[in-house]
């Protein structure tokens, strides 16, 4: 009998479809500052890719540059060399799609909350009845709905933070960069906002680059941890961080990860 040949349809091979291209991507970037007749060499040879809605926290001795390369994203420095995209476009400036949070709140202490929280919008022609929905909706949101009268003075350092916040959510940022912004809060206040932070961030999409020397609260808050070397600031560790959220600070996997970064930040 003749051997029968099966005829079986032929397997359409398919390849594997392409990474999404990042957001925010900063490529060979060096940064010199003028001083005393010479120059500070600040950040050396830095490449960094950063996926839509990633949380990324920047750690690193002080001096090391982390703030400059904060800034940087933010389009308030200039490379000396190298690039930083945005969406594929080069950042030449600042602009809505990148909110910045400082340490210091920055919020405009002649206007009320609800003011503040409006400001993007409506010195974007926002309709002023559409930027008071947009501020109501985020007093609503960060839980200030008895404070939307108040101004910046009333406020205590905590609920100064979340208006900031809550200020670059409304102006429709797609990246919110944060420079040690619980830096100068008490512990409770601080691991509240963090709570409120992971919060935000998951309700919005947003993706966020955030500057911290707190080993911990890196570990707390980062799907990714950047560690950075001083004199010049370089990227010497990329570390993904798979714990599980909540993230449990005194787990051993916790405590193990502390100890991995506390060495990388200590190796020469």
């Amino acid at each position: 009998m003749a051997d029968v040949v099966i005829d079986l349809p032929r397997v359409q091979t398919r390849p594997a479809p392409a990474a999404p291209a990042p957001i925010l991507h900063i490529e060979g970037v060096h940064k010199r500052f003028a001083a005393n007749g010479g120059e500070i060499e600040a950040l050396r040879a830095v490449d960094l890719s950063i996926a839509r809605v990633e949380f990324i926290c920047l750690i690193g001795a002080s001096g090391c540059g982390k703030s400059t390369l904060l800034r940087m994203a933010a389009g308030f420095e200039t490379p000396s060399a190298g690039q930083v995209r945005m969406n594929g476009d080069p950042v030449t400036g600042p602009g809505p799609d990148r909110g910045m949070v400082f340490q210091d709140y920055g919020l405009f202490p002649w206007l009320t909350v609800r003011r503040n929280i409006g400001f993007g919008p409506a010195a974007r022609g926002v309709p002023r009845a559409e930027v008071e929905a947009i501020a109501e909706r985020f007093i609503t949101m960060i839980g200030l709905g008895r404070f939307a009268d108040a101004y910046p003075h009333q406020l205590s350092g905590g609920m100064k933070q979340r208006v900031a916040i809550a200020r670059v959510l409304a102006n429709d940022a797609a990246v919110l960069m944060m420079d040690e912004p619980f830096g100068a809060l008490d512990a409770m206040t601080r691991e509240r906002l963090q709570t409120e932070l992971l919060t935000l961030w998951e309700a919005t999409g947003l993706t966020v680059l955030f500057v911290t020397h707190a080993i911990e609260e890196a570990i707390l808050l980062a799907d990714r941890v950047i560690v950075m070397s001083p004199g010049p600031g370089r990227i010497t560790a990329d570390v993904p961080v798979a714990l599980p959220r909540p993230r449990d600070v005194v787990s051993a996997s916790f405590n193990e990860m502390r100890r991995e970064l506390a060495g990388l930040l200590h190796h020469d």
